[in-house]
């Protein structure tokens, strides 16, 4: 197992950021849209839970996850996390 250089992988990425500032090179980014309410509402429903019962998944209220598939609240943080995971992978958040 090789060991890591940290201290030289800041350095670098260090450099990367002055070349970027500088227009030298470009950086890969990417771009994650935010799920609207219809996206939660159809990743409930893929995975055939009631409002309830995928709250409860969540670890959020009932109360909550209306909220968010009437458009009135977004998931933040971890739970934005846990609804991208139950989108593209449903089987890992069942499990």
């Amino acid at each position: 197992m090789s060991k890591r250089n940290i201290g030289k992988e800041i350095l670098t990425g260090l450099e990367e950021i002055a070349a970027w500032r500088k227009g030298e090179i470009k950086l890969k980014t990417r771009k994650y849209k935010t799920l609207s309410a219809k996206d939660i509402v159809r990743i409930r429903e893929r995975l055939g839970l009631t409002q309830e019962a995928f709250a409860a998944l969540m670890n959020v209220s009932a109360r909550t996850l209306q909220e968010w598939e009437q458009g009135r609240r977004k998931p933040r943080g971890p739970a934005h996390s846990l609804l991208r995971i139950a989108e593209r992978h449903p089987e890992a958040l069942l499990r």
